[in-house]
């Protein structure tokens, strides 16, 4: 049962319509209602770990390679993107918003390397790609706002 929860990120990956972008988005306004950024760099640890035990877990549980009610891949990806920005600009609305928006088409759109990382196995093909998808889009974010 708890595996299902943190997996679907508290059953937000039942959403019915984009489950993955609907929990990206609740997965910003959290990271937007955490005030200190060391709150979120303690927080992050956990979501990554329980995020590789449980992805898998819950996909062995359905016999699917990579369910798309798991979006625990999803909020570590875009948690990634944000602490970059956060770490290496002066973040705000609209920038976190722009993380928010490369990071769903990086992950949707999936270019190389991003594609090769969801061929592994378990919850290193449900979780790499998009860990990808928030490393390139964070790294993205920095080049603009330094030029």
């Amino acid at each position: 049962m708890i595996n299902k929860t943190i997996a679907t990120f508290f059953y937000t990956g039942y959403f019915p319509l984009a489950p993955g972008t609907f929990s990206s988005l609740v997965g910003l306004i959290l990271w937007y209602l955490i005030p200190s950024l060391l709150t979120k760099l303690l927080i992050f640890p956990l979501i990554i770990i329980s995020g590789f035990y449980t992805s898998n877990k819950y996909a062995q549980i359905v016999q699917k390679k990579d369910p798309s009610q798991v979006v625990i891949d999803e909020i570590t990806g875009l948690w990634i993107t944000l602490i970059l920005v956060e770490l290496f600009t002066t973040p705000s609305l609209k920038l976190l918003l722009s993380g928010f928006i490369l990071f769903r088409a990086l992950d949707i759109i999936k270019p190389y390397p991003i594609s090769k990382l969801e061929t592994f196995k378990g919850s290193s093909g449900i979780m790499l790609d998009d860990i990808g998808a928030g490393l390139i889009a964070g790294a993205i974010l920095i080049i603009i706002q330094s030029i």
